[in-house]
């Protein structure tokens, strides 16, 4: 018999609180994005005046939030920033031209660019050295999409879904590369990729995939969840966090509704009333603040037995 903790009124009619919750590990903060809060936190602690970065730091709505109350402006325009300023690029990355204007403008800035997508960057140097045209798999508009097209919008082909193959043209087919944004869907990816070699079997690939761990990692939680019969997945991440969004999606593709939220002041009670196992994960842009906010609320609400669900290790730190 459950306790009466355990029930709760909804809907007219009494309903159960979930028996166990999955808790995914790893998950929230990657180590991408906790090297580009810390610049920004140093540089903070280290100038006066507003510090202007070129698109959010990350594309998470509260830490976007906090630094605002910091007096760190976020632009979109590399001229919205005032000459001689402090400034720092975002973890998605930017194009050269946008460091040589920064320059030019006399700018004192930071570079938060994540490894990860600096070393898409660098590929893309390198393959257009070598002559070759670029097929980039990714979204449309994303900041990190925008900072690997932009500088060599006519050696990189976009394709944003593998319906955008039937209209593809290349110049010689016999020249290509293949790279990919890196906050994608893996399964996605890996659909799009295997129908793009298919097409140009002589295409040349990095050494090592572009999907970022972390990336693979919080997806992969997703999946062990849902195999340990999770009826539903709480992500923490904001919905223009595009890694975020691929863990709902990742659920989805299995049946299971995925919630995305910001914090847990956007968490609704009837999302999980009536499920036996739920599971809860976050954004490599979330906080893990967020999630303990999250299962701090829920605790409160009588559930009480929670299990990790550990799928890799995540250790170290980039510099």
């Amino acid at each position: 018999m459950l306790k009466l903790s355990n029930m709760v009124k909804s809907s007219n009619m009494m309903e159960t609180l979930p028996e166990k919750v999955l808790v995914a590990s790893p998950r929230a903060f990657c180590a991408g994005v906790e090297r580009a809060i810390r610049m920004t936190d140093e540089l903070r602690s280290k100038v006066s005046g507003p510090i202007y970065v070129y698109h959010e730091i990350i594309h998470n709505k509260p830490v976007v939030v906090e630094f605002r109350a910091k007096e760190v402006v976020f632009v979109d325009d590399i001229e919205d920033i005032p000459d001689d300023s402090n400034a720092e690029f975002s973890a998605h990355g930017v194009t050269n031209k946008v460091r040589q204007r920064a320059k030019e403008k006399g700018l004192h800035w930071l570079d938060a660019t994540c490894p990860l997508v600096r070393k898409v960057h660098d590929e893309r140097d390198r393959f257009i050295a070598e002559g070759r045209q670029i097929i980039l798999f990714g979204h449309k508009g994303h900041d990190e999409t925008v900072g690997t097209v932009n500088d060599n919008p006519e050696n990189i082909k976009l394709v944003t879904s593998i319906s955008d193959l039937d209209s593809l043209e290349v110049r010689n087919p016999e020249k290509l590369a293949l790279l990919t944004q890196t906050t994608l869907s893996v399964d996605d990816t890996k659909e799009v990729a295997d129908a793009i070699r298919r097409r140009f079997p002589n295409i040349v690939e990095p050494k090592k995939e572009d999907i970022c761990f972390a990336t693979q990692n919080r997806q992969n939680g997703v999946k062990e969840m849902v195999k340990l019969w999770a009826e539903v997945i709480l992500i923490l991440g904001s919905q223009n966090s595009s890694n975020s969004q691929r863990l709902k999606e990742v659920a989805q593709s299995f049946g299971v509704k995925g919630y995305l939220f910001d914090d847990v002041y956007e968490f609704d009670l009837d999302w999980i009333l009536g499920k036996r196992i739920i599971g809860i994960t976050a954004g490599a842009s979330a906080a893990p603040e967020r999630v303990d906010g999250l299962t701090a609320h829920l605790k409160n609400l009588g559930i009480s037995n929670f299990e990790e669900v550990v799928v890799a290790r995540e250790g170290f730190n980039f510099k």
